[in-house]
């Protein structure tokens, strides 16, 4: 490899008690792609942003070109050309895309109509397809992101530092996102690639640095390995083959029906338009689409968040159209939100106050009046056991878990609520591939259990593992309802684009 462009020698970082980093040594080399493995919690992101300068080591050395440095700062990162992506962007929505690029890095007087050409043909030489002058909250996640990656390249950054970059991407968008690191490394400079995704990481990764509670667990080069080898190196174990033992048929029974609905605000595009559909018991529904085409106000429609302007909602055979979510609740549906962090938990919240968060106002937790403390506490240390979460007990606050965990709380909690229909809006979304495994289990056994599952999900592999059927929505409608055998890689992604079924089968009639 020559000499490394970083070398990070026996770094250590605690935080109190606990060891996040324990004498981690790696190097990166000039042009190359290394991808940084390992289950949340493992200490990655930890390492990386003592790179960057958010954190500062314990112990331990930084040496970048040969000469040891101490970065005490984002600054003395940059300075280093040294940039780091992170999973939450830093951007500020009410400014242009020039705006925030330049922000903090250009002074004096501003020929803002330079600046912007610039950017725009940063833009343009890497086929990102980002408006310069465009206000960042009129965005796409997938075009915010490519801003965060323009301001690096801006910076002159030669070590870019990825951190979960395909976490919120469409498989378009991760097609794109791989172009360019490959043509980034192409020129002579370094990506360092944190991801669970094991497609990703044998497309573009040149190394392979598996991490495992704070150590460095394995290393490997992508030719000499595979993804079952990568897993185990990740989890410590092989992942459990998850199948679907019965197929879903049609003689089962209805449990969700959906007629003719519609939400339609006053002067506005409708958000979801003439939905019409049924779940049955014991049944998965996959819902498949490029994010903002509905899928949210789908979830939040069926929880009760949001009332239909026209048509109906039943469930089984009741009608529910004009039930509130407590309502909804009470009758037995449960909503595992997309965004874990807004919508499905409190983080300074205790695991037990977050456990009976939703259920406050149910006879379940009444005693006399008062809340049942002794039983919820019960209750939420068997789901911390029955689903393997890693916290010492029910009164440490949600908002000290690592991400996988605090999805398993969620997901505890609502199939528990979900007594008849469960929605999964987006459940694996940036999990590691144990915390995947163990959400898709636990989906499979509700099903099993004869439960109705929606399940919103931008993994069309996820989808097709785990859905009976599978619906594609575009623009708040649904193009069509299908078996998994009857769909392919790319009729899906004609239909996700707004084709319908009919233009597809003229093509393929002609073809």
């Amino acid at each position: 490899m020559g000499q490394p462009v970083v070398e990070l020698k026996h770094i250590s970082k605690r935080f109190a008690k606990v060891l996040a980093n324990d004498d981690i040594s790696m190097q990166i080399g000039k042009g190359e792609v290394v991808a940084l493995l390992g289950e949340n919690g493992a200490g990655k992101s930890t390492i990386m942003k003592i790179l960057y300068g958010l954190y500062h080591e314990t112990s331990g050395e930084i040496w970048v070109d040969g000469v040891q440095r101490r970065i005490n700062s984002p600054k003395d990162a940059m300075d280093l050309g040294i940039s780091m992506i992170q999973q939450h962007f830093s951007l500020v929505e009410a400014h242009t895309v020039t705006e925030n690029i330049i922000l903090g890095t250009v002074k004096g007087k501003i020929d803002y109509a330079k600046e912007e050409a610039e950017i725009q043909r940063l833009s343009d030489e890497y086929q990102f397809g980002v408006p310069a002058g465009a206000l960042v909250r009129d965005l796409p996640v997938g075009i915010q992101q490519k801003v965060e990656i323009l301001k690096a390249l801006h910076r002159q950054t030669r070590i870019l530092i990825m951190d979960e970059p395909t976490a919120v991407l469409m498989p378009q968008e991760i097609d794109t996102l791989m172009t360019f690191v490959r043509k980034f490394a192409s020129e002579g400079n370094s990506v360092i690639f944190i991801t669970h995704k094991m497609k990703e990481v044998m497309e573009v990764a040149d190394r392979i640095i598996i991490m495992r509670n704070g150590k460095i667990s394995g290393e490997v080069r992508k030719e000499e390995t595979d993804t079952k080898e990568l897993a185990r190196l990740m989890i410590g174990h092989e992942l459990e083959i998850l199948s679907k033992e019965n197929a879903a048929d049609d003689s089962k029974a209805i449990r969700l029906q959906v007629k003719n609905v519609s939400v339609r605000p006053k002067n506005g595009v409708p958000i979801l338009e003439n939905l019409n559909f049924d779940i049955g018991k014991g049944e998965i529904l996959g819902v498949a689409g490029v994010s903002g085409n509905g899928q949210q106000e789908l979830c939040e429609m069926l929880c009760g968040a949001l009332t239909p302007t026209e048509g109906s909602v039943l469930l089984d055979g009741e009608d529910i159209t004009e039930k509130g979510v407590a309502k909804r609740i009470a009758a037995g549906i449960g909503y595992c939100a997309s965004d874990r962090f807004r919508y499905g938990m409190v983080a300074n919240m205790t695991l037990a106050e977050n456990m009976m968060l939703k259920a406050s106002f149910l006879k379940k937790w009444d005693r006399h009046g008062l809340i049942n403390w002794g039983a919820v506490r019960r209750y939420t240390e068997e789901k911390i056991r029955q689903y393997q979460i890693k916290a010492p007990d029910a009164s440490v606050t949600a908002g000290s878990l690592s991400g996988g965990n605090q999805q398993k709380v969620v997901v505890a909690r609502e199939a528990d609520m979900g007594e008849k229909l469960i929605i999964f809006d987006q459940p694996t979304r940036g999990l590691d591939l144990g915390a995947i495994n163990n959400v898709q289990k636990v989906i499979l056994e509700e099903r099993a259990a004869g439960k109705s599952v929606l399940l919103v999900s931008t993994e069309l592999s996820e989808v097709f593992e785990l859905a009976d059927r599978i619906a594609v929505m575009y623009q708040g409608r649904f193009m069509g309802i299908f078996r998994p055998s009857e769909l392919t890689t790319e009729k899906i992604g004609m239909l996700m684009a707004g084709v319908t079924p009919e233009e597809i089968k003229r093509k393929e009639t002609e073809a």
